[in-house]
């Protein structure tokens, strides 16, 4: 099988190519830079036109590029994120269909299904009106994706992961645990929330199970390891990976309230940081997923 690939250098994307690889199936990515030892087309998605060679005896196309950087208040942004995560889809949605690519996965968030609701495990039935420019853009590329798929013989296919964690994480994840590396991480207080979250190896088998099931056009996927971590457990978590001494005492709670008062962002970072946003994989488990990571059992591997 002849497989493109954007998004192929970042932390999602090298995992998935290395399994494909691994599997035996030809790879050419889409990357900004010419990669050494993988067939590359160098293009800037948002900036350089895709060219259509990008698609010559392409099978399947795994579309994981996109601007996920928070940028709230920077209206000056909305651009970028507009013409990466929505125009340059559509456009190498449409191309994929001109080239006659088999079929098309896309990998949103499930910020793109509209705010997590406290208490409740959110699914994909769950659609709401997405809080920031990165999900509203990334809804707005499903819409525009699957609109595509009933214009012509392409499957379309959208996962969308919760939080994933892995080897090299970046992100809030990757600060947090560089906070608690260095000892500036004020150690969080229990609250009960609920936050669902991925391994990177079971998001890539997820994304594997979906191209390999035709159940799948057509229907969008919410992909976690089945399991709620409080934002504590996540703390601790990642103390015993650096071998941290887990604080006795806790930060308190009324001073992340305090805090969150003085202005909006700083609101919307406590809320993020001690909020629930949990998800279920029912529906992908349909398709007979199951996770085989669990952050409880992990050592090494989120750093």
């Amino acid at each position: 099988m002849k497989v493109l690939v954007t998004g192929a250098t970042g932390f999602i994307g090298r995992c998935l190519v290395a399994e494909l690889i691994d599997r035996g199936h030809t790879i050419r990515i889409l990357s900004r830079k010419q990669q050494i030892g993988i067939e590359t087309v160098v293009c800037n998605l948002g900036v350089d036109t895709i060219p259509v060679s990008a698609l010559d005896s392409v099978d399947v196309v795994f579309h994981l590029a996109g601007v996920a950087h928070d940028m709230r208040g920077e209206a000056s942004v909305e651009a970028i994120y507009r013409a990466v995560n929505v125009d340059a889809t559509v456009r190498l949605a449409s191309l994929s269909v001109q080239s006659s690519v088999k079929k098309f996965i896309y990998m949103s968030s499930v910020k793109a299904g509209g705010v997590a609701l406290s208490g409740h495990c959110m699914s994909e039935e769950d659609q709401g009106e997405p809080e920031d420019i990165y999900g509203k853009t990334k809804r707005e590329a499903e819409l525009k994706l699957l609109e595509i798929m009933h214009c012509s013989s392409m499957q379309v296919s959208i996962v969308r992961p919760a939080l994933v964690y892995g080897p090299a994480v970046k992100g809030n994840l990757r600060m947090m645990m560089s906070g608690v590396e260095k000892g500036w991480f004020p150690p969080l207080p229990e609250v009960n929330n609920r936050r669902s979250m991925i391994h990177l190896d079971d998001l890539v088998r997820a994304l594997l199970l979906v191209v390999e099931d035709d159940r799948a056009n057509g229907n969008i996927y919410i992909a976690t390891d089945g399991q709620q971590h409080s934002s504590r457990e996540i703390y601790e978590v990642m103390c015993q990976i650096l071998n941290k001494p887990i604080s006795s005492w806790n930060f308190p709670k009324f001073l992340f309230k305090v805090a969150a008062s003085m202005n909006s962002r700083i609101r919307y970072k406590v809320d993020k940081l001690l909020g629930d946003e949990c998800y279920t994989s029912g529906k992908l488990q349909s398709l007979g997923f199951r996770a085989r990571r669990s952050l409880r059992e992990m050592n090494e591997s989120i750093y």
